[in-house]
């Protein structure tokens, strides 16, 4: 079987489905941990484990004034806790997890979209 990539078919933000522009080109974290080698002073060496966080960058959502979309947006990014996210791929895979908004939120009235960031603690899971 092939790999498929391409565009992302929706993401939905704590039970909001949005579509998301074709051209957006995402860049995905899964979460778990970064290693990192330590040289010992007798030639061995140490693992460092940094945990990091999920992520899911350069998303581009349709946001239409008409369902209040970006006010729904802002509200999530406006709260203190993290919400349930679940993005579907051009694969046909959709990964799930807990995320916050991250980073500047402005809309575009020229394209209907507004970019966002997202970051959660854990990983992001295959559904």
């Amino acid at each position: 079987m092939s790999a498929v990539g391409g565009s992302i078919e929706s993401v939905t933000l704590d039970g909001r489905e949005f579509g998301v522009a074709a051209d957006a080109e995402a860049q995905r974290k899964l979460g778990g941990f970064e290693n990192e080698i330590q040289a010992n002073g007798d030639g061995t060496a140490r693992i460092i484990k940094t945990r990091t966080p999920l992520s899911i960058d350069g998303l581009t959502l349709t946001t239409d004034d008409d369902r209040g979309d970006q006010e729904f947006i802002q509200e999530l990014a406006d709260r203190n806790d993290f919400f349930p996210i679940a993005i579907t791929f051009a694969s046909g895979s959709t990964y799930q997890g807990s995320a916050q908004i991250v980073g500047d939120l402005q809309a575009s009235s020229q394209s209907a979209g507004t970019a966002i960031n997202l970051m959660g603690p854990g990983k992001l899971t295959k559904q």
